[in-house]
């Protein structure tokens, strides 16, 4: 799969990095090699970055045209229009079937070519009034971390590029290799916050503590069981105020939420890699039953288990 990253003078090092490690180093790093990564711009000639270091990319723009990822990584400036020449390259793309994506600021070269006209899209929250004073044939949602729309896809500021660009492997590989670049890159392929996305759940974090750590560990192995606070407490030989405090300062979470997300992104995995009956599924899982599964799935995904697995199973 060819990955094609814009880069253009005075570009921020970070905005352009999370593309190029996700698709590039932090894919090869995990043994990953179903992407071809390409850093392009519109002059090939040394360009400054935002940090006070110069960059340079080794393709032009036309390595757009055999891309299937089109990753517009932030923008210069709300008021800078792509270039004639970029513009039409970004079209012609979407037209025979690539993906486009604008990360952060990206959104402003899509949106000034009319690619996300009378559609859903995102971008930093604190250009939120300029970007709808700009475009207002633009549905603009400022409080999710990133959209999907057609083959389009924006994300809110900074960081949240790092999610999107997640989502978008996972979307063609899957969770476990989601998951492998995540751990490669020390970040979570799923952040908590309202949003409903089709990302996966938190990679475990590396808990200082060992007696946690190997709890945690047992209770990853053993999701099906009845994990209640008063018999993990007893395990750690702690008090259940003291375990639930202990705990929430690791983990940043409470037992229950923690172990709603294992067995979330257990049954992820299990629906995408699998044929078991729903029931079945929900048994191995530590749902009890199918209804109470999907009562937690479509909460948190916001479609049920079988549509999960129609969308995302691996081939």
């Amino acid at each position: 799969m060819n990955v094609a990253v814009f880069a253009f003078p005075n570009i921020s090092p970070f905005h352009l990095a999370v593309p190029c490690m996700v698709f590039g180093e932090g894919a090869r790093s995990a043994g990953i090699k179903e992407f071809n990564l390409a850093v392009c711009s519109e002059s090939k000639a040394v360009m400054p970055s935002s940090a006070g270091f110069d960059i340079q990319a080794h393709h032009s723009i036309t390595k757009f045209d055999q891309a299937d990822i089109i990753i517009i990584p932030s923008w210069p400036s709300p008021e800078t229009a792509p270039s004639k020449e970029l513009a039409t390259s970004l079209l012609n793309a979407h037209s025979r079937g690539a993906i486009i994506v604008g990360l952060c600021l990206g959104a402003y070269a899509l949106a000034h070519i009319g690619l996300l006209d009378n559609i859903e899209a995102t971008t930093h929250w604190a250009y939120s009034d300029d970007f709808k004073a700009r475009f207002a044939k633009v549905k603009l949602n400022n409080q999710v971390l990133y959209l999907e729309h057609n083959r389009l896809y924006t994300s809110a500021g900074t960081a949240a590029a790092i999610d999107c660009c997640l989502y978008l492997v996972r979307k063609f590989l899957g969770s476990e290799q989601t998951n492998a670049i995540a751990r490669m890159m020390v970040t979570a392929p799923y952040r908590t916050g309202g949003q409903t996305q089709f990302i996966a759940l938190p990679v475990p974090q590396n808990v200082a503590d060992e007696r946690l750590a190997s709890l945690l560990e047992q209770m990853q192995k053993n999701l099906a069981s009845n994990h209640t606070i008063d018999t993990l407490a007893e395990q750690m030989h702690m008090s259940r105020r003291t375990f639930t405090r202990h705990f929430q300062s690791l983990t940043g979470q409470s037992v229950g939420q923690w172990l709603l997300n294992q067995r979330l992104n257990h049954a992820q995995r299990l629906l995408e890699s699998t044929d078991l009956p729903l029931e079945h599924l929900a048994e191995q899982c530590g749902f009890g039953s199918s209804v109470t599964l999907r009562h937690h799935f479509r909460s948190q995904f916001g479609l049920s288990p079988r549509d999960w697995r129609n969308a995302f199973r691996q081939a």
